[in-house]
């Protein structure tokens, strides 16, 4: 079996920071977004996802140099970057296989992980979307099936961890099962049951409550 997680939102407390240096921005371009509503839009979508959204609903191009203005706003942010509360004790006592699979490239999602002391819990075994297989991102399914591929593991035996709609769709897409997670800073009102409706079998709040969710689950499945 494995288990894969996704790493913004997930393991990295990192989701919070990129909405609000987003929304920042936005408002210098006459944009005002509430935050809560911008999370349970755009969680888990590439910011350029998100820019290109954001212009076909206001129906005209942003500066082009937004996205960029939109890196340098969060990575002034990043020294208050945290990790998700109990990820660590959580992975001390995960006894199966892991890794990570995210649509952050991987430059960007190593230094995050670095500066949490998490790089060093996955990898090799971490993976960008964008940099892999056909480098489509989630909500397509090729990072986790690359994942699977590299790690020996039938698609059926992985389970996911999962914060956003996009990455609970490209798991089930991939054929495996996946488990919501809800504990973030970006969480939302409805977080979980968008995250149910998605595909996940079913969502935990707190990281430390994974290892015996995984457990039961899966002896449930072999019952």
């Amino acid at each position: 079996m494995l288990v894969i997680f996704d790493c913004d939102g997930t393991l990295v407390d990192t989701e919070i920071i990129w909405a609000k240096a987003s929304l920042e921005i936005f408002k210098e371009e006459d944009l005002d977004m509430d935050l809560e509503a911008y999370n349970s839009t755009y969680a888990g979508m590439t910011n350029a996802e998100i820019i290109q959204l954001i212009e076909e609903d206001i129906e005209r191009s942003l500066p082009h140099d937004i996205l960029q203005r939109i890196t340098d706003r969060a990575t002034s942010k990043l020294d208050k970057l945290k990790v998700i509360e109990g990820a660590h004790e959580m992975l001390d006592q995960l006894d199966y296989p892991r890794c990570v699979c995210s649509n952050t490239a991987m430059e960007r999602l190593e230094a995050n992980m670095r500066l949490v002391d998490l790089w060093d819990r996955f990898r090799p075994y971490v993976y960008s979307a964008v940099e892999v297989g056909t480098k489509l991102p989630k909500p397509d399914p090729n990072v986790f099936l690359h994942a699977a591929t590299v790690l020996e593991t039938d698609p059926s035996e992985c389970f996911v961890i999962e914060d956003s709609t996009h990455g609970v769709q490209a798991a089930c897409q991939a054929g495996m099962r996946v488990i919501g997670f809800i504990g973030a800073s970006h969480s939302y009102l409805g977080h979980g049951e968008h995250l149910m409706d998605a595909g996940a079998e079913t969502v935990v709040r707190r990281l430390a409550d994974l290892p015996a969710t995984i457990d039961a689950l899966k002896d449930w499945h072999e019952q």
